[in-house]
Order: C-alpha cells, then sequence, then structure tokens
C-alpha cells in the first residue's frame, strides 16, 4: 500500500519545486516565481502542499476574502506523474478543514471551461456553477464560477 500524502504549510524553500509542477501543470500559462511569493506572503497559512515520501507532488492556493465571508481557491495543481491518487483530494480535504476551522461559510473558484477532469473534480466535491465568465483567461478561453458551501 502506498505511502499516505502528508499536507504542510508551504515554506519558501518549496518554491522551486512548485514551480516545477506549475509548469509541468499549465506550461505556457504557468504563474511565475514572483505570484507564487507574492501568494505565499498574501495566503501563507492557505498554501498548503501534499508531500509523499518527503517529496511534494501537489499544492493548493486559498485566498481569504476580508472580512471572514468566505474564501477563493486560487489554484490547484498536481505533478502529473502523481495524479490520480488522491492528492488533490488530500489538499481539498485539508483545505476545507481550515476553512471551516475559521469560520468560513463558503468558497468559490474559477476553472477553464475546457478542463472538464477539473470541472467533475470540483464537482465531486460539492461546487456548483454559479456564471460563465466570457473571456476570462489570458488564451481568451471562458472561465466558469463555481461555489461551495465549507462542510
Amino acid at each position: 500500500m502506498p505511502e499516505p500524502f502528508h499536507v504542510r504549510r508551504l515554506r519558501p524553500a518549496d518554491l522551486d519545486r512548485i514551480q516545477e509542477i506549475e509548469h509541468a501543470s499549465f506550461g505556457k500559462d504557468a504563474y511565475d516565481r514572483n505570484l507564487f511569493a507574492e501568494y505565499l506572503h498574501k495566503c501563507g497559512e492557505l498554501f498548503l502542499v501534499a508531500e509523499r515520501g518527503g517529496r511534494i507532488c501537489g499544492y493548493a492556493i486559498t485566498c481569504t476574502r476580508a472580512g471572514g465571508s468566505g474564501a477563493e481557491v486560487i489554484s490547484i495543481a498536481v505533478d502529473p506523474a502523481a495524479r490520480g491518487k488522491g492528492a488533490a483530494s488530500v489538499l481539498l480535504r485539508s483545505t476545507f478543514r481550515r476553512l471551516r476551522r475559521r469560520g468560513i461559510p463558503r468558497v468559490s473558484l474559477m476553472v477553464k471551461v475546457t478542463n472538464v477532469p477539473a470541472r467533475r473534480f470540483y464537482e465531486k466535491w460539492g461546487f456548483t456553477r454559479v456564471r460563465r465568465v466570457k473571456g476570462y483567461y489570458e488564451d481568451g478561453k471562458d472561465g466558469i464560477r463555481m461555489m461551495a458551501e465549507v462542510p
């Protein structure tokens, strides 16, 4: 049986590995290192990594809104070699638990219309479609705003 995932907060020393996962996952649409450093500063308590065997295999960034009315999942990515093994689910479960402890009632996210596997994953976790946002992404593709109650 494979070793379970361990979820922890991102450390500054992890940024190189996060950048590797980001490029492997999003190619030319990848966030740059400066943006990740900004998210670490702004949303550090909810910038999580999943490790297995001491190696980071995925990350999730969530930021809370002022006043605690909600939160937004900014990005979730898993190393292609580790996909389908539960890392994204472990990250989202930990995110929900941390939001619940803070009294955050709901969480939203944006997903590319063409990213059907991600949309199905989020629906499995209780996210529902709120609206379509025309031309949201830099490549001109539409996004879908989704929302879920924090269980």
